[in-house]
């Protein structure tokens, strides 16, 4: 079997897991003759779904054989070694696990096609959890204890709540990988496949002939009357409106209004919004995608009609950002001209909100005051003490929101879906309630959303995005930065 073929079934088998058709899906990949690592992986998820334990031990078997490396086919055959009862192989299993990560805290499989981490810490509580079942409680604290120094993120509780069970030598569930995931195919080859007929079958405009149908190479026919003195545009030039960009970075959708774009694919600008989005058209489909994610492409009106569709595109000549990205809560404009028609969700709405910067949170229509003003507190970060909010009506000026407004007249305000509110600092609660950072060095970035200061600058910390960045006001302007250039300033006492 060729590797287009294979990719097809795989992408086939993956397509119906993920409508719930677990039958079609096992049958197809079975139906693979050349089984690669991450196939027999599926496999065996599949048969662990359907607690087909045996079946999940040959295929995890093929998928180790294929590869003696991949960590998570050996976390799931110890799954399933522990599911059978079989203790002492589902304890080497998770060892081998460990082994494999080789000292690192985890393992993310993104790359490789699976939305899946796999975290030292885990492997380590189900090591733990094995011993247990052996009444070795000792070694299973032993275990813990390890996985507590380990544990890079707060979720990861269940290490604490294993070690407590532990000291009341009571047992506690397993780490398992979710049912819903699979190795996927790798998207570039998967595009491939399917050939684009850019300038579409051929259909006759007007002939001499009535009911003419016939649209391959004939002699020369008569002329008609009454030519139009301007040609029709061809299609593949009108599907060309825009301004060409070269996407640099893959960029993963998170609302329905996003699209989903990798490296090297041309998409057409047309619009850019103020926010740093813009709207794009990509294989004939519409949607938003990060302005600093492209680059800009010339492309005179010649090479458009001589281009060719097998041309693959240059390699994008930048490394990726190494930033966060933007969640759905910051919603980009868009211009009404470029606007997506999309369904409008009635039971929430978009409420913007306009701070020293703008954020948008989408809440339930008619919520009280109190829960409205926790929400936004929180997203701001600030306590509810320390704001205020206010509305505006058509043609009127803001109204503070209190205690005694009638939360329904703030709610009729609601249009297409969306509210503005503006919220302000109570006086007397700024300097208690704000954190001012002091530059140690100077940061200048080309990204649009950064924010640009010399060293010896002061900054206003507005919120903690990660660990590694923070966003902040500086000389009236609002963007993010890099913890380490700055220090928290020492604030003389009065």
């Amino acid at each position: 079997m060729s590797f287009v073929n294979t990719l097809k079934q795989w992408d086939e088998s993956v397509a119906c897991f993920e409508r719930g058709d677990t039958v079609r899906a096992l049958e197809t990949f079975l139906d693979i003759q050349e089984k690669n690592s991450k196939i027999f992986f599926n496999i065996g998820c599949i048969h662990l779904v359907n607690n087909n334990l045996d079946a999940a031990e040959k295929a995890f078997d093929g998928s180790i054989g294929k590869d003696e490396h991949l960590a998570v086919a050996f976390f799931q055959r110890g799954l399933t070694f522990y599911k059978k009862q079989r203790f002492e192989e589902s304890f080497a299993d998770f060892q081998n696990a460990f082994r494999e990560l080789r000292g690192n805290q985890l393992i993310d499989y993104k790359p490789l096609g699976l939305r899946y981490k796999l975290y030292a810490c885990e492997v380590l509580h189900n090591m733990a959890l094995v011993h247990a079942q052996q009444g070795l409680w000792e070694r299973a604290q032993q275990n813990l204890v390890s996985a507590l120094n380990l544990k890079t993120e707060p979720k990861l509780s269940l290490i604490d709540r294993a070690l407590e069970c532990i000291l009341k030598q009571k047992l506690f569930d397993p780490v398992e990988v979710p049912n819903k995931i699979m190795f996927k195919p790798n998207k570039n080859y998967v595009a491939e496949l399917e050939k684009k007929d850019y300038l579409g079958k051929a259909k006759v405009v007007s002939s001499i002939v009535d009911k003419d149908e016939f649209s391959g190479f004939a002699p020369l026919q008569p002329q008609i009357e009454d030519v139009p003195d301007t040609p029709k545009v061809p299609e593949v030039l009108r599907a060309l409106e825009g301004e060409p960009h070269t996407v640099l970075f893959e960029f993963v959708p998170e609302t329905s209004d996003e699209l989903a774009v990798v490296p090297g694919n041309i998409v057409f600008v047309l619009h850019k919004g103020s926010d740093s989005w813009a709207s794009v058209i990509f294989n004939e489909r519409r949607g938003l995608v990060p302005y600093n994610y492209l680059e800009r492409l010339e492309i005179t009106l010649s090479s458009k009609q001589n281009m060719d569709k097998d041309d693959v595109p240059a390699a994008p000549r930048q490394d990726p950002p190494n930033r966060p990205q933007r969640k759905s809560a910051f919603i980009p404009e868009k211009n009404k001209e470029t606007e997506i028609k999309d369904s409008i969700d009635t039971s929430h709405c978009v409420v913007k909100v306009h701070f020293k910067y703008t954020i948008a949170i989408s809440m339930v229509p008619g919520l009280p005051y109190i829960n409205t003003l926790k929400q936004i507190s929180n997203k701001l970060g600030l306590p509810a003490t320390a704001i205020t909010l206010s509305y505006a009506q058509k043609d009127s000026s803001k109204i503070e929101i209190d205690e005694d407004t009638r939360m329904e007249d703030v709610w009729n305000c609601v249009r297409n879906g969306r509210l503005t509110l503006w919220c302000e600092m109570k006086q007397g609660m700024s300097e208690q309630s704000q954190i001012h950072l002091v530059a140690l060095h100077s940061y200048a970035s080309s990204n649009p959303e950064d924010l640009e200061f010399n060293q010896g600058d002061t900054i206003l910390l507005l919120s903690k995005v990660n660990e590694d960045w923070f966003e902040g006001e500086c000389n009236q302007k609002v963007g993010i930065f890099p913890a380490s250039f700055v220090e928290e300033a020492q604030m003389k006492e009065n």
